[in-house]
């Protein structure tokens, strides 16, 4: 059971950069590629029809996310991820769902209620 506790405006915040980071299927791939091993900027930008210029830029969302972080080797960018922030984004998940249960079972007392008034 997940605590009733509320989110403050920095949290929503970031929260809402997580998800918005998530949204995208490039970079959805590139913190699963991520995840298996770490890789550079160029190798990522590779496996997918857009230029090294874009992809860091999808890489830079990821980063304010904090899904991933990126250090230099050599001439080389590597990527590795922050699980950290999975872990945040299950926790706003596990949020949601507490609230939209607790929202569905009041409907459902209600509509129990309704129904031996009549």
């Amino acid at each position: 059971m997940v605590a009733d506790k509320k989110s403050t405006p920095d949290e929503e915040a970031a929260t809402d950069l997580l998800f918005k980071a998530l949204a995208d299927p490039i970079r959805r791939d590139v913190l699963r590629r991520a995840h298996e091993g770490r890789l550079s900027v160029s190798a990522l930008a590779r496996e997918h029809p857009i230029s090294v210029t874009a992809m860091q830029k999808h890489v830079a969302v990821l980063e304010r996310a904090e899904l991933v972080s990126k250090h230099r080797v050599g001439r080389e960018s590597i990527v590795h991820t922050q699980t950290d922030a999975l872990v945040r984004a299950h926790a706003a998940l596990d949020r949601l769902k507490a609230d939209w249960r607790g929202r569905i079972e009041r409907m459902e007392q209600i509509l129990e209620t309704d129904k031996g008034d009549n």
